[in-house]
């Protein structure tokens, strides 16, 4: 096991006052590099000497990466050095889009949020015990995952699309997002790029070293959510040990569009059951033309866990995650959530 220490590595810390210089920063130090934002996943690895770059590009000076802007279609457009507070309380979030209100002001505690940004929100790494501690299992570039043996601890752990690699996706933001059809902007070597959110998180069976798409010399630097979905019936639920400074064992975001009773469209995501943040697209086209009550509910919950495999410790993920997509279609309105 790793020996945990308080002094951090020596590294060179670079200051960038634009998204460009800060970009082309990162591409000059390539895979040296490490990007601070919101710095709470960072000093983490920093002070427990597991992360050693040799440069820290620091973003705090980049104003334009900071702010909520609206945009033509109705959407807006976030920084993504805005901090979870400046999301949860802009109003225009608040009324159109409550939904990521809900899911940021879950993050974490206040004093967090007034740190954290959205950008780090969605890009920080895999909170697993043994490799966070340095032991050296295949998401640290080793040969065996610690969690998936009989002597493993994995209650925390995936039971859905799993790849020698169990450890789950901690962010609460991203199922809301997915929900929302954001799109993330990132800025790279070839010009900028924007992915759908959906797209911006991977699996173990595409990198089992990556949470994400970001590669040397990316940089994101911008969240966009189209107003496709404004003032839809949102729904958000987070499942944690404690009720506040906790990860989820599970949350499930959803976003509908409902006409007489019944569901005209729908987008539903959940996180803590994979790598990745999964959008249920086999519940969404399943409910579709169905009326918002518990017997779609129902029928969307079995649905959503068909091929859940769970570990030795976790197997109350599968009633959970069951339950937890029956009540966000079947469940209460929280698009009324901000006054």
């Amino acid at each position: 096991m790793a020996v945990i220490r308080d002094v951090m590595p020596a590294f060179d810390l670079l200051q960038p006052t634009t998204a460009a210089d800060a970009q082309k920063l990162l591409e000059q130090h390539g895979r040296d590099a490490w990007v601070l934002a919101g710095g709470l996943d960072s000093f983490d690895w920093l002070k427990d000497r597991i992360k050693k770059p040799k440069v820290v590009v620091d973003l705090s000076g980049v104003d334009e990466l900071r702010g909520i802007r609206t945009a033509s279609d109705g959407g807006v457009e976030i920084g993504a050095m805005t901090t979870l507070t400046e999301v949860v309380k802009n109003p225009i979030i608040k009324q159109k889009f409550g939904l990521l209100a809900e899911g940021a002001e879950l993050a974490a505690s206040p004093q967090i949020r007034n740190q954290g940004t959205i950008g780090g929100n969605v890009s920080q790494d895999a909170r697993c015990h043994y490799y966070r501690a340095g032991w050296p299992c295949y998401r640290a570039g080793g040969n065996i995952c610690y969690a998936d043996t009989p002597e493993g601890r994995n209650r925390e752990h995936a039971i859905l699309n799993a790849d020698r690699c169990v450890a789950v996706n901690p962010s609460d933001s991203a199922p809301a997002l997915i929900a929302l059809d954001a799109k993330f902007v990132i800025r790279g070597s070839k010009g900028e790029r924007v992915v759908d959110a959906e797209d911006y998180f991977i699996g173990p069976d595409i990198d089992i070293t990556h949470l994400n798409i970001l590669r040397p010399g990316d940089l994101l630097t911008a969240i966009r959510i189209p107003g496709t979905w404004a003032g839809a019936q949102f729904f958000f639920e987070k499942i944690r040990d404690r009720n506040v400074w906790d990860f989820a064992l599970l949350n499930v975001a959803s976003a509908m569009v409902v006409s007489g009773g019944n569901i005209e469209r729908a987008r539903i995501a959940v996180n803590g059951a994979a790598a990745r943040p999964l959008r249920l697209r086999a519940v969404e086209n399943a409910i579709v033309g169905k009326p918002r009550n518990a017997a779609t509910g129902e029928m969307a919950g079995k649905l959503a866990v068909e091929g859940a495999v769970p570990l030795q410790f976790n197997a109350y993920k599968i009633p959970l995650m069951r339950n937890l997509v029956k009540r966000s279609i079947s469940g209460v309105e929280v698009a009324t959530w901000a006054s």
